[in-house]
C-alpha cells in the first residue's frame, strides 16, 4: 500500500507541476496586464508597480520564482485586494465553499441514487418517467439559471427562504439545491443504467430464486455493485463542488472561493486566478486518489496494491 501511495503521490506532483506551468504561461499570454484597465495609469506608476511585484523580470525568472513559491504553498500577494495574500483569500473563502459543497454533495447523492434506484426498479412505469424527466431538467438547465428560478419562486414569491447572502442555515438551502441539481441528475442516470445492468445479472436471478425479498436483493446485492460508476463520478464532482461553484456563489452573493475567482477574472488579478486554479487542481487530484482507494473498499475484487500470483 505504501508503494502504491508513493507512486500516486509522484503522479500527483507531476500533474500539479503541469497545472502550474500551463496556468502561468497561459496567464502571461493574455494581452494586457494586471494594472491595465479603463483608466490607464501613468507610465511611472505602472513601472513602479511592475517592479514591486517582479513583473519586469524575465519571464523564465518569474516562472522559477513562482514555482518556488508554490512549492512553499505561498501563492503570493493579491494585485487588487490591498493587504491580502492569495492564501488569505483561500483561507477565508474555502470553508464557506466547503460547507455549501458538502450540503450539495449530500443532496446530490441522496436524491440521485434514490431516483436512479426507483427508476430501475419501476422500469417503463410512471415512476421511471418522472425520475428521468427530473434528471433531464437537471442536466439541461444550467445551475445559474436554476439559482435564479429558485430565488424567484421560493424566495421572492413564496418567501420560504432568504434571497441571498450567507448568514444562517436558511441561506444555504437554495444555493445548495442549485449546485446539487446537475450532479443529482447525472447520478440518477448513472444509477439507473447501472442498476438495470446489475438486476439482469445471473447472481441477482439466483438470489431471487432462493426466495430473497426485493428489498434484500436491492440493498444487499444490487446497489453495492451498481454504485461503482457513481463513485467514479464522485471524484471530479466533489472537487468541483467543494472548491466552489463560481457562478452560483456570485448569484447568491456568497463570499466563497468561487466569488473570489470570478472577481479576480474581471479585475485581472493574476495571482488569485493562478492560485485558485492550482488549489482546485490539488483538491481534484486528492479527490481522485480518495475515489481510487474507495474502489477497494466497495468492491473487494478490485486490487489496488497488486495481488500475489495465483490470486
Amino acid at each position: 500500500m505504501i508503494k502504491y501511495l508513493g507512486r500516486r503521490l509522484v503522479y500527483m506532483l507531476i500533474s500539479l507541476w503541469v497545472i502550474v506551468t500551463a496556468t502561468f504561461f497561459l496567464m502571461r499570454a493574455i494581452p494586457g496586464g494586471p494594472f491595465s484597465g479603463e483608466r490607464k495609469l501613468p507610465p511611472a506608476i505602472e513601472a513602479s508597480l511592475n517592479s514591486y511585484y517582479g513583473l519586469d523580470q524575465p519571464l523564465f525568472k518569474q516562472y522559477l520564482d513562482y514555482l518556488v513559491s508554490v512549492a512553499k504553498w505561498d501563492f503570493g500577494p493579491s494585485f487588487k485586494y490591498k493587504g491580502q495574500t492569495v492564501n488569505d483569500l483561500i483561507s477565508s473563502g474555502f470553508p464557506i465553499s466547503f460547507t455549501l459543497g458538502l450540503e450539495a454533495i449530500c443532496l446530490a447523492l441522496a436524491f440521485g441514487v434514490l431516483f436512479g434506484v426507483i427508476a430501475a426498479l419501476k422500469r417503463n412505469k410512471w415512476q421511471d418517467y418522472t425520475a428521468m424527466i427530473i434528471a433531464v431538467v437537471g442536466i439541461s438547465v444550467p445551475n445559474f439559471i436554476m439559482a435564479a428560478l429558485l430565488q424567484y419562486v421560493l424566495a421572492m414569491k413564496l418567501g420560504m427562504f432568504p434571497v441571498a447572502q450567507w448568514e444562517s442555515w436558511g441561506h444555504t438551502v437554495l444555493p445548495a439545491i442549485a449546485v446539487a441539481s446537475m450532479p443529482m441528475a447525472f447520478i440518477a442516470r448513472l444509477t439507473r443504467s447501472s442498476m438495470l445492468e446489475v438486476l439482469s445479472s445471473d447472481y441477482i436471478r439466483t438470489a431471487r430464486a432462493k426466495g430473497l425479498s426485493t428489498s434484500a436483493v436491492t440493498f444487499k446485492h444490487a446497489i453495492r455493485n451498481a454504485i461503482m460508476p457513481v463513485v467514479t463520478y464522485m471524484g471530479p464532482m466533489a472537487a468541483s463542488i467543494l472548491t466552489g461553484t463560481f457562478v452560483v456563489e456570485k448569484v447568491f452573493g456568497i463570499p466563497g472561493l468561487g466569488m473570489h475567482f470570478v472577481t479576480s477574472i474581471t479585475n485581472r488579478d493574476y495571482t488569485v486566478i493562478m492560485g485558485v486554479t492550482v488549489f482546485f487542481g490539488a483538491i481534484l487530484l486528492l479527490c481522485v486518489l480518495i475515489v481510487d482507494l474507495l474502489y477497494g473498499l466497495i468492491d473487494p475484487r478490485i486490487k489496488l496494491f497488486g495481488a500475489k500470483k495465483g490470486e
